[in-house]
C-alpha cells in the first residue's frame, strides 16, 4: 500500500497564506498540513508517499528534504498546474496508481489520524471516505444504497436542497486498488480528459464509474471523526481551533463569539438562546416572504419603533430598536457620564461600553452571588447610574417586582438612574415573571432605562434584535441621533411585525425553559464535587467543588464530547475559584450535558482522565 498526494495546486481562495509556498505546508495548530497528512499515513503502516507538485514545487522539495520523515517519497511534477486541475495531476501519476493499492489524499485536508489507518483496513478494495452530509460542507455529495455502496456524484450544480437528507459529503480520502486503477479506472480518466480536457475534476469520472458498476465502490462512512477541508481563510481558522492542542482549543473556539453553526456536531450551551422558539409556523412565515425580505430595504427607525410598541404593548414614544442588545448598550454607554454601579460579577458589555463613566463595583460574592437588596439601596448614596440585569448574569439571582419597585422609587428620588436589563426576565417562574416594558411604569419613572434582548429571549440571535425603553425623552433623543437610520434588516423587521401572533406560543416556550431548568438543576445536583446556585434564567451557574477546575473540565467537554460551556474563571469575581455557567436548552440535549459533566467529573475523581493542563506537560 502507497500514499498519493495531489498538492499542485496554487491555493489562490487562501490569499497571503499561500503567497509564497504551497497550500499542504500552511500551518494549522502548530504543525503544517502536510506534517498531519504524513503522520496520518505512517500512522497506517504505509511507507511509500507519492507527491505531485507543481506551484512553488522547489520549495515544497527542500521543506520534505529537510526533514526526515520517515518515508519514501517520489515526486511527480504538473508543470502545468496555472491551467489544469487535479484530474490532470491524478492522469501524471497513473503509472504509480497501477504499481500497488493507493491512498488517495488531497492537500488541503486536516482529519484525526487514525481514519487512513482503518480504511486501510477495510476489505474492500475500492472505498470512497464519507460523511452525512451537514449545513457546513461544501463541494461534491454522494447517494449510497442500503449495503453503503455509491450510486452516484452530486456535483454543485447538480445539488438539491430538498434532497440534502439523503446525501453523503466526499471527503477527499479514497482507497483504490492497482488492479482497479489499471484496469478500469485509468481508461476512463484517459477518455474523459480526451472528451473534456484537463481543467476538471476527478471525481467526475467516479460519478461517471458508479452508474456504470455500482459495486465497485464503496463508502466508509465516518461516525465522530474530526475532518476539515481548507479552502480559504475562514476555514483555515475553523481548522486551527478544531485541531488546536489542548492548552489552547478553548481559547480558540471563545474568541469567535458564536457561528459554532460551522463547526462539525458542536453543541453551544455557551450562548444563551430559546431553544423552543420561535414556533415552525413562525418561522414557515417568514421563510414564505424570504425572497420579498431579501431584495427589500426595512423601514426606517421610526416604523421599527412602531413594530417594537405593537409586540410590546406600549406606546412607541418610549423605545428604540437596535441590531441586538449589544448596539444599545455600547451607545448607552457612550452617553452616560458620572459614576456607575456595577453588581460584580456581571456581564461584561457594560463595563466594557461605559467608557465615559467611573465604575463602582459592588460584591455579590460575600452574600453567594445573589442580589442584596439592602446593598443596592445603600449604593444608590454613592452614584448617578446603577445597573441591574434581572436576573443576573451569570449566577441567575433575581429581584421581584415589588423590591424592583421599591428600588425604582429611591432612585427616582435620589435622581439615580437606574439601568434594567431584563434579556432573560421571561424564563423566570410564571407566578414571578413580570416585565417594566409598560407605559404606567414609564410614565411614573423618568429615571429608569430597561434594555431587553429579543435575540436570547425569543430565540432569533441571528437576527440581532433588542430595544431600549424609557421615560426620560432627551437621553431617549440623544441616543436616537447615535443611530443609523437602517441599523436593523428587513428579516428583523418582518419578525418585529408578527411576533404578536405568536404571543402564545412565547408563554408556552417559556414555560418550558423554567419547567426544564428545574430538571437540569436536580440532575446537576445529583453530579458529586458541583454545587448548583439558584437561578430564574434560562442558565444555571455551578461552581465545582473538587480538584477539577472550571477551565478543565470545559476544555475536556469541548475536546472530547463537542460540548461548549462557558468558563467563568477569567470574568471579574471569580478570580482564583472554578465556576461554570450552563446553558438550559431542551430535555434531550440537557440530559447530553449533565452526562457529559457527571462522565468527566467521575472519570477524573477515579483518575481515569488526565486533566489538559497535565497533558500538555508530558
Amino acid at each position: 500500500m502507497q500514499a498519493l498526494i495531489l498538492a499542485a495546486g496554487m491555493g489562490q481562495r487562501m490569499g497571503k497564506y499561500t503567497e509564497n509556498h504551497t497550500k499542504c505546508m500552511v500551518s494549522v495548530a502548530g504543525k503544517t498540513i502536510l506534517e498531519r497528512l504524513i503522520d496520518s499515513i505512517k500512522y497506517a503502516g504505509i511507507e511509500k508517499l507519492v507527491m505531485v507538485i507543481g506551484y512553488e514545487a522547489e520549495k515544497l522539495r527542500e521543506y520534505i528534504e529537510e526533514r526526515d520523515f520517515g518515508l519514501s517519497i517520489e515526486y511527480v511534477y504538473n508543470y502545468d498546474y496555472k491551467t489544469t486541475n487535479n484530474i490532470y495531476s491524478l492522469y501524471l501519476a497513473r503509472e504509480y496508481l497501477k504499481r500497488d493499492d493507493t491512498i488517495l489524499l488531497e492537500s488541503d485536508l486536516l482529519f484525526d489520524r487514525e481514519i487512513v489507518r482503518k480504511v486501510v483496513s477495510q476489505k474492500q478494495p475500492n472505498m470512497v471516505v464519507v460523511a452525512k452530509y451537514e449545513h457546513w460542507m461544501d463541494g461534491t455529495v454522494v447517494v449510497l444504497d442500503e449495503k453503503k455502496n455509491i450510486m452516484d456524484f452530486i456535483s454543485k450544480t447538480d445539488f438539491r436542497y430538498d434532497e440534502a437528507h439523503s446525501y453523503y459529503k466526499t471527503v477527499n480520502i479514497h482507497k483504490f486498488s492497482k488492479e482497479f486503477s489499471d484496469r478500469q479506472y485509468i481508461p476512463f480518466l484517459e477518455a474523459y480528459i480526451k472528451a473534456y480536457g484537463v481543467n476538471q475534476y476527478y471525481e467526475q469520472v467516479l460519478k461517471i464509474f458508479a452508474h456504470i458498476h455500482h459495486s465497485e465502490l464503496s463508502a466508509y462512512v465516518l461516525q465522530n471523526e474530526k475532518w476539515y477541508e481548507i479552502d480559504d481563510a475562514q476555514d483555515l481558522d475553523i481548522a486551527d481551533t478544531m485541531f488546536a492542542e489542548d492548552n489552547r482549543i478553548l481559547e480558540r473556539y471563545e474568541e469567535h463569539f458564536g457561528g459554532y453553526w460551522r463547526f462539525p456536531r458542536m453543541k453551544d450551551y455557551c450562548y444563551l438562546v430559546n431553544p423552543y422558539y420561535p414556533p415552525k409556523k413562525m418561522m414557515d412565515q417568514m421563510v414564505y416572504f424570504w425572497r420579498e425580505l431579501l431584495v427589500q430595504y426595512p423601514s426606517g427607525m421610526n416604523i421599527q419603533k412602531l413594530n417594537a410598541g405593537s409586540m410590546f404593548d406600549i406606546d412607541e414614544e418610549y423605545l428604540l430598536v437596535g441590531n441586538g442588545a449589544a448596539e444599545l448598550i455600547n451607545v448607552l454607554g457612550k452617553t452616560l457620564q458620572g459614576r456607575l454601579s456595577v453588581c460584580i460579577p456581571t456581564f461584561n458589555e457594560y463595563i466594557r461600553c461605559f467608557t465615559q463613566c467611573q465604575i463602582r463595583e459592588i460584591d455579590n460574592a460575600g452574600n453567594g452571588y445573589q442580589y442584596c437588596l439592602q446593598d443596592l439601596l445603600e449604593e444608590t448614596k454613592h452614584t448617578d447610574h446603577l445597573l441591574l440585569i434581572n436576573p443576573d448574569n451569570p449566577s441567575g439571582s433575581f429581584l421581584c417586582r415589588d423590591e424592583v419597585i421599591q428600588l425604582l422609587d429611591v432612585c427616582e428620588k435620589k435622581g439615580v438612574n437606574l439601568i434594567v436589563d431584563e434579556s432573560f426576565g421571561d424564563f423566570a417562574e410564571e407566578e414571578l415573571r413580570y416585565t417594566l416594558l409598560d407605559e404606567a411604569v414609564m410614565k411614573k419613572y423618568s429615571r429608569l432605562v430597561v434594555i431587553k434582548s429579543i435575540s436570547k429571549s425569543y430565540g432569533v440571535p441571528g437576527l440581532r434584535l433588542g430595544v431600549m425603553a424609557t421615560g426620560n425623552s432627551g437621553l431617549l433623543e440623544e441616543i436616537r441621533t447615535r443611530l443609523a437610520i437602517w441599523n436593523i434588516n428587513s428579516f428583523a423587521e418582518y419578525y418585529l411585525q408578527i411576533q404578536r401572533l405568536y404571543k402564545n406560543s412565547y408563554k408556552e416556550a417559556c414555560n418550558q425553559i423554567a419547567l426544564q431548568r428545574k430538571k437540569l438543576q436536580q440532575q446537576l445536583k445529583e453530579i458529586p464535587d458541583l454545587k448548583v446556585y439558584p437561578s430564574q434564567a434560562n442558565y444555571i451557574m455551578c461552581e465545582l467543588k473538587g480538584r477539577l477546575t472550571s477551565t478543565e473540565l470545559a476544555t475536556l467537554l469541548v475536546k472530547n464530547e463537542n460540548i461548549l460551556i462557558k468558563d467563568l474563571s477569567g470574568k471579574k469575581g471569580f478570580q482564583g475559584k472554578s465556576f461554570i455557567r450552563l446553558a438550559v436548552k431542551n430535555e434531550e440535549d440537557n440530559q447530553v450535558l449533565s452526562s457529559a459533566i457527571r462522565r468527566i467529573i467521575c472519570n477524573y475523581s477515579a483518575g481515569l482522565h488526565t486533566c489538559c493542563a497535565d497533558r500538555t506537560k508530558m
